[in-house]
């Protein structure tokens, strides 16, 4: 484990000289889609996944699934890079 955090500011880097652009979102809603956009960009970046492949991935197998269906299995940290690729 590194003893700081420095990886993971400059992973966010882009998204704080940005914040003034994005101070005043149209709605939480979309200022909540963002941020979870991000995380995941960023999470798949932590995890060497390709942002492109994993959301090409998640895209294609959420609308074969039930409404009622988990989806940790399609969070970037769970992801069996061998089935996402296939």
């Amino acid at each position: 484990m590194e003893i700081s955090n420095n990886r993971t500011e400059r992973g966010i880097k882009p998204f704080v000289t940005g914040r003034k652009n994005w101070l005043f979102s149209n709605s939480v809603k979309g200022a909540d889609a963002s941020a979870i956009l991000y995380s995941l960009l960023e999470t798949c970046k932590q995890h060497k996944l390709s942002p492109y492949h994993y959301f090409a991935h998640v895209l294609k197998a959420l609308p074969l699934r039930d409404d009622n269906t988990p989806i940790d299995d399609l969070l970037p940290f769970n992801i069996d890079t061998k089935r996402m690729m296939g």
